[in-house]
């Protein structure tokens, strides 16, 4: 990718859209901890998304990423689509992690990161003139990333669990 500091703005995007609904589980715990899905299941006995997915996640990253692209003078609607296409993103991993039976935190190696970062990134790949390499790059510096700070973030105590 030519510009490297455009690179390190959407990663930065894509860490915020990801890290505050984390972060928000941490400091808020229960409060405002309202499943998206509502506690629905479907035939197979598994949650729709599961608990872990909030209506307070999903409305903080939006909110926050928001917030972090105008502070990276890009266009405030980048950091919503951005979180918005994230947090979709996230939810069709857990969706998709519910119907194979695994539990709510199993890992699973790029499900758990791919959605949450090609989407957004396809999102706004004209707002940018982004390549097909330009999204490979970034969602592998994404991946490699998420896996080294979920290993520090649980060693903060602020992840319960690291990937």
């Amino acid at each position: 990718m030519a510009n490297w500091m455009l690179s390190l703005h959407l990663l930065a995007l894509l860490g915020v859209a990801n890290g505050i609904p984390i972060l928000a589980k941490k400091l808020l715990q229960d409060r405002f901890s309202i499943p998206l899905d509502g506690g629905f299941t479907l035939p197979d006995g598994e949650a729709l998304f599961g608990a872990s997915k909030t209506i307070r996640g999903i409305i903080l990253s939006i909110v926050c990423t928001t917030g972090a692209a105008v502070l990276l003078n890009l266009d405030w609607s980048i950091g919503a689509t951005m979180a918005g296409m994230s947090m979709l993103g996230d939810l069709f991993s857990s969706f998709i992690k519910r119907r194979i039976h695994l539990r709510p935190h199993d890992q699973a190696l790029g499900l758990d990161q791919i959605p949450e970062a090609l989407l957004p990134l396809l999102a706004v790949r004209a707002s940018f003139s982004l390549t097909s390499g330009d999204i490979a790059v970034l969602v592998t510096a994404f991946i490699v990333l998420e896996l080294v700070l979920s290993r520090l973030l649980f060693r903060l105590k602020i992840r319960d669990r690291p990937y």
